[in-house]
């Protein structure tokens, strides 16, 4: 059975499905329930109508298991329907656990998917696709360590095996005991054919093409472009090994280097990576040959390699915005990354914020003040080559670890560090989320200056404050208050206050999408009296900042359409 696809959204339509949807979610990686909002329940996301919400995760290339009627699935991706390759697996499973409907990718996840379920619930997986059922193996879906060369040729190729045509089976490089196993009945010549080979092929070839390959090298060159462009083209991964692992492939060398051996420890790279991912029973089929900006050599396994064992792969750090809190407030990148993360690094809050997401991954918890340590231990990690996702509230370039992250690697100019890919995802910060749940008060210039003087040294910030009240910005205030700081926010109001009257509308919000969410709307004149915390953020309108009365009261920083209309 091929892997089941990670970060599945799990979609039930009410209470009577919750039970079973839960089950669904603990035997899946990374699986989310979804479920409506209109019927509270313990959801890790939860959606106010089923078919813009079943739309908008298909649009996000996000694999569905709805328990519902095919049909509501069907109506909901099918004006997003177009290239079959690259679309997220859909399943519908009977309410009452009965059967598994693989409807759209079933040779990209949704056929395992279905077999899962089926094996996990004891009911039926309704397969239909003719390849699986006829002959039991889909070209479209090899296993690990197989690649198809022209995919283009999939469709005439079974076409033939499912009318019966003669199709040759053609193995130079290794036995396919994968096509082998399946009832097709293979001929000694045919004009189809299927070729195993590690050849290669031109490119209006006839045949369909499994080659079995990866790109390695030496670790030195984990963030060489070249090498990475070159996985990338022929569509495998790019793997590396220690100098020290090369250097145990010596004696199987055609050559030994000396400039190898005084740039990387090992005699040869491109002979020793070869023989070292082909294994002992491995050989050179292309000997070492260099050009003027590469190196290359070619190595036969004596059967077909699962990359995931060869090496390791470049690391990635992911560093992530999770929004403040509400899992409905996070982008489907950042759940994406998280999805594809092996360890998470993050403050104990963040992560307990994760909940569910966070099933099967290392977690790797730290508290508050140690956020250098945190990206130092990230690094590492992603060194190590391992996919890591560093966790902030918020959105991470915002008051987050995004800058710590480069400062750091900046400052410390750690060759592996520096090796390291790294992928920067916005999430909502908590002054865009304070300003849509006050109205729209950051409708004309504003900014974000934050109180602590932990890093930033008072007589700093209260310039900052100044600029900002001087030139009558809309002011999102961070960190307003702590046990150790209790005037600053009174001397920022005092500040404020001599620019705008003591009537201007400010909102503050605490615990902005988490359980305990409050709001309160009050005056620049009252702000020095209120007692926020380091939970709360602190919206202060400008001069032409408004409020509605109503229940709840809307805010809003009028942009001048009406001055420029005339009306």
């Amino acid at each position: 059975m091929s892997a089941l696809p990670p970060g599945v959204a799990v979609v039930v339509l009410g209470p009577s499905g919750a039970t079973l949807a839960r089950r669904v979610r603990d035997l899946l990686p990374d699986a989310r329930l979804h479920g409506p909002r209109a019927h509270p329940g313990d959801w890790d996301e939860s959606y106010e109508r089923l078919v813009p919400h079943l739309a908008a995760l298909f649009a996000a290339s996000t694999p569905v298991i709805g328990l519902c009627a095919s049909g509501i699935l069907i109506r909901a991706v099918a004006p997003l329907l177009g290239d079959k390759h690259i679309e997220p697996p859909v399943v519908a499973l009977a309410e009452d656990g009965s059967v598994a409907v693989p409807l759209l990718g079933g040779h990209h996840g949704a056929n395992a998917l279905a077999r899962a379920l089926a094996e996990a619930l004891g009911c039926h997986a309704a397969i239909t696709t003719a390849g699986d059922l006829r002959l039991g193996f889909a070209l479209d879906e090899p296993p690990p360590g197989w690649r198809i060369a022209n995919p283009e040729r999939i469709k005439p190729v079974a076409a033939a095996l499912l009318a019966g045509r003669p199709v040759a089976l053609v193995e130079e490089a290794c036995r396919a005991g994968w096509l082998r196993a399946g009832s097709a009945r293979w001929a000694e010549r045919a004009d189809l054919r299927i070729i195993v080979t590690d050849r290669a092929m031109p490119a209006d070839s006839d045949a369909l093409v499994f080659a079995v390959a990866a790109v390695v090298s030496v670790d030195l060159k984990v963030d060489e472009p070249g090498i990475q462009a070159l996985a990338a083209s022929l569509g495998v991964p790019a793997r590396f090994f220690p100098a020290a692992r090369l250097l145990d492939e010596t004696a199987r060398l055609t050559v030994r280097s000396e400039a190898a051996f005084r740039a990387t420890g090992c005699w040869g790279v491109a002979e020793g990576a070869a023989l070292a991912t082909a294994g002992p029973g491995g050989a050179l089929i292309m000997r070492r040959r260099q050009s003027r900006r590469a190196t290359c050599a070619i190595a036969r396994a004596p059967m077909p390699l699962d990359a995931a064992v060869i090496g390791r792969p470049r690391g990635r750090l992911a560093i992530i915005g999770i929004g403040p809190g509400d899992p409905g407030w996070r982008t489907p990148e950042a759940s994406a990354l998280l999805a594809a993360s092996d360890d998470v690094v993050g403050y104990r809050l963040y992560l307990d914020l994760l909940s569910r997401a966070l099933v099967g991954k290392c977690r790797h918890d730290s508290e508050i003040g140690a956020e250098r340590n945190r990206v130092r231990l990230a690094l590492d990690l992603a060194a190590e080559g391992r996919a890591v996702a560093l966790v902030s509230s918020g959105d991470a370039g915002i008051y987050g670890l995004a800058a710590l992250v480069f400062e750091t690697i900046d400052r410390e100019q750690r060759r592996d560090w520096s090796a390291v890919e790294i992928a920067v995802t916005p999430g909502i910060s908590a002054m865009q989320a304070a300003a849509a749940r006050a109205g729209a008060p950051l409708g004309h210039d504003f900014c974000a200056i934050s109180l602590s003087d932990l890093l930033t040294p008072w007589p700093a910030v209260r310039a900052r404050i100044e600029a900002a009240a001087s030139a009558d910005f809309v002011v999102a205030l961070y960190n307003p208050r702590s046990a150790r700081r209790a005037t600053q926010l009174a001397e920022a109001a005092a500040i404020l206050l001599e620019h705008r009257p003591p009537e201007t509308p400010v909102f503050i919000a605490r615990n902005l999408g988490r359980s305990g969410e409050t709001h309160r709307v009050m005056r620049l004149g009252e702000l020095a009296d209120a007692e926020p915390d380091m939970l709360s953020l602190v919206l202060i309108g400008n001069r032409q900042t408004r409020i509605i009365p109503g229940d709840p009261p809307r805010l809003y920083t009028p942009r001048g359409y009406f001055d420029v209309d005339g009306r």
